[in-house]
């Protein structure tokens, strides 16, 4: 005798099944009826059921409810579950939006190196590619200013394998950093820059909580003529960790940073 399932619709009729996705940090959907794409920033449970918040690459949030079926995955159809309770969640992306790689282990460091010009340039630079950097074995060190760049290009002698980065503050057009870029920049040297007066500026003034970066008169120190327009107190290495202390990511940064930084990683790392 033929046995029947309980379910007598149609195969063709049948939904295919969908699968059930996690909303880990960090994961990058689209919201299916709206068509916006964006991270996972944080899952709630509310009284009309759980909703997941997205945030998108101009940093813009919205908060979606969890249906079935309504969003996509790497263009496949899911459905957002939260996620399990049991052990730490660990990001699926970099501080500087690079994939992340579970447990991978540093490697062995380069000859190339990338030279910055001072303590906080270099404290930024970790804070935002130091995971990237470990696995390239990129080794980032300041130079306390360029003044005595020529003479440590030729004490480092650069060459195919071992290539040297230098990131700039203030490379304008005619001014001394572009001159000094211009006397060692080769094959096997690369300066680049960005138009700050100093690095602070390279935060975005939002992520510090402010409407703009103060405008200094000339011939005054400009860190602590920033401190004294934010009213505060002359302590430039504590307004420095109040600023990196803000930086949570390569969103937290201007782009005319970003880019130089991914370009010097790409030429000490990239043979010729």
């Amino acid at each position: 005798m033929r046995s029947y399932q309980p379910d007598l619709t149609p195969p063709w009729k049948r939904s295919a099944p969908v699968p059930e996705v996690p909303a880990e940090p960090d994961l990058v959907v689209e919201e299916v009826a709206s068509g916006f794409c964006g991270a996972v920033i944080r899952c709630e449970k509310t009284a009309q059921g759980p909703t997941v918040t997205l945030e998108d690459r101009f940093g813009k949030h919205r908060v979606f409810p969890m249906e079935p079926r309504g969003f996509l995955l790497e263009g496949k159809v899911v459905t957002l579950v939260r996620p399990s309770a049991g052990g730490p969640v660990r990001p699926t992306r970099t501080a500087s939006g690079s994939v992340a790689v579970p447990g991978a282990r540093a490697r062995v460091a380069r000859a190339g190196r990338i030279y910055v010009e001072g303590r906080h340039d270099a404290e930024l630079v970790e804070r935002v590619w130091g995971d990237d950097l470990r696995i390239e074995g990129v080794v980032v060190e300041y130079l306390e200013g360029v003044d005595d760049l020529p003479a440590i290009v030729a004490e480092f002698a650069p060459g195919p394998d071992a290539r040297l980065g230098v990131l700039v503050d203030h490379l304008v057009p005619g001014s001394k950093e572009s001159r000094i870029a211009a006397e060692v920049t080769g094959d096997h040297v690369l300066v680049v820059g960005h138009p700050y007066i100093d690095v602070w500026e390279a935060v975005k003034p939002s992520s510090v909580g402010i409407d703009a970066w103060p405008v200094v008169p000339r011939g005054q120190d400009w860190k602590t003529g920033v401190c004294r327009a934010l009213g505060w107190p002359d302590n430039t290495g504590a307004a420095w960790q109040r600023i990196l202390s803000t930086v949570r990511s390569y969103k937290d940064l201007e782009p005319q940073l970003l880019g130089r930084v991914e370009e010097l990683i790409d030429f000490v790392t990239v043979p010729d």
